[in-house]
């Protein structure tokens, strides 16, 4: 597990909450921290983001140990 701030520090977010590494990974590379501090700091508002909604649908088949390489954002 890694810990990941809802609200980014660079936003002054103090609070975290524990990810999972490829999940954690999977967040940064959809969004900036702007986005993150200005729309998607709750759960409910990432799960509802279509990309995201993709990748938990696609990870949830996966057993927990899994690990893949996470892909930047262009």
């Amino acid at each position: 597990m890694e810990r990941h701030h809802p609200v980014p520090k660079s936003r002054r977010g103090r609070d975290t909450v524990p990810v999972h590494p490829i999940c954690h990974r999977t967040i940064h590379a959809i969004f900036t921290n702007a986005e993150l501090a200005r729309t998607f700091y709750t759960p409910a508002a990432l799960a509802a983001h279509p990309d995201v909604s993709r990748f938990l649908r696609w990870i949830a088949k996966k057993p927990p140990d899994f690990y893949a390489s996470t892909h930047k954002r262009r």
